[in-house]
């Protein structure tokens, strides 16, 4: 029987380590346990599963990496960054590739809460910041 929040976390976290083999997700595993939850109906298992849930979408988050570009990347070169990101964050790591023409030029990667941009953009920004460059309207530079 849940009673509180806390208790609910704990018991979502708890879930999340029955799912996990050799720290990788197990989607049937996770499945496995959603469909006993909601079949044993205690009380408070709406919130413990709400609680599972999100952090089943951190977990998948944290092996799950989106790299943007300008342009489409060789394929060696999406090798190299596939397994540098590997030799990261270890085996595992689900990678996409998209295109971002808003990025001007270079790469930008996130995964998880995590995110490498080294894209021309980000670099223009933050060189607008450290000169306090301002728009029009007096807010800081949009760029």
């Amino acid at each position: 029987m849940i009673r509180t929040t806390k208790q609910a976390k704990r018991e979502a976290k708890q879930l999340l380590g029955l799912c996990l083999i050799d720290g990788q997700l197990d989607h049937a595993r996770a499945r496995k346990v959603v469909q006993a939850t909601i079949q044993c109906g205690h009380r408070g298992y709406l919130m413990v599963l709400r609680y599972f849930h999100r952090l089943l979408k951190l977990e998948m988050a944290r092996h799950t990496a989106e790299v943007e570009s300008v342009v489409p990347l060789p394929a060696d070169l999406q090798a190299d960054v596939q397994n540098h990101l590997e030799g990261l964050y270890g085996s595992g790591i689900t990678t996409f590739f998209g295109l971002n023409p808003e990025l001007i030029g270079g790469m930008r990667i996130k995964i998880g809460n995590d995110v490498y941009d080294g894209s021309v953009r980000f670099r223009l920004a933050s060189l607008a910041r450290g000169f306090g460059i301002t728009g029009e309207n007096g807010r800081k530079a949009n760029i």
